[in-house]
């Protein structure tokens, strides 16, 4: 059973990083427009936007596929056998994993890159209306960043021990 769980992880992991890599390319190929003489500044404001948007999309596929990539590898690291190369001395040791706990630690900090990249997709389409807008968006800010903080100061506490 954990053999089809790491198959499909996998699988998984290869189409959201081709279907990451087709937006990357056709979000290239449409930055010809960008310097046409013909484009006026507002459409060139929109198309500035949208591949910001894009570029943070992209980035959100290939965070994803890492994490199903690490999954996979977890787990077969875990149930199934350990991975020669994830051990070897040129190898991130980001693969070494001993429990479900190191697993989760692992998946945790990807997934809260994903967060934190998604709420910044979210912020390029924020309306600040009222100064208490702007303070709310900088309070997610100061949380995400607190976030962070707790997850590096865990992370070097378990070096420690």
């Amino acid at each position: 059973m954990v053999i089809a769980a790491v198959l499909v992880s996998i699988v998984s992991a290869a189409a959201v990083l081709y279907m990451s890599t087709i937006d990357a390319w056709i979000m290239v190929s449409h930055l010809g427009e960008y310097i046409s003489p013909e484009l006026s500044s507002a459409a060139r404001v929109e198309l500035r936007a949208n591949t910001i948007k894009h570029v943070v999309e992209i980035i959100d596929g290939y965070l994803l596929a890492t994490v199903l990539l690490i999954f996979a590898l977890g787990l077969y690291e875990l149930f199934i056998s350990k991975i020669d190369e994830a051990s070897s001395d040129d190898a991130s040791k980001i693969l070494i994993i001993n429990s479900l706990d190191d697993l989760k630690s692992r998946l945790a900090k990807v997934i809260l890159m994903i967060l934190i990249v998604r709420y910044f997709e979210h912020a390029l389409n924020m309306k600040f209306d009222t100064p208490l807008d702007l303070l709310y968006f900088a309070g997610g800010i100061a949380l995400l960043g607190f976030a962070l903080f707790l997850t590096h100061t865990h992370e070097t506490k378990d070096k420690r021990h």
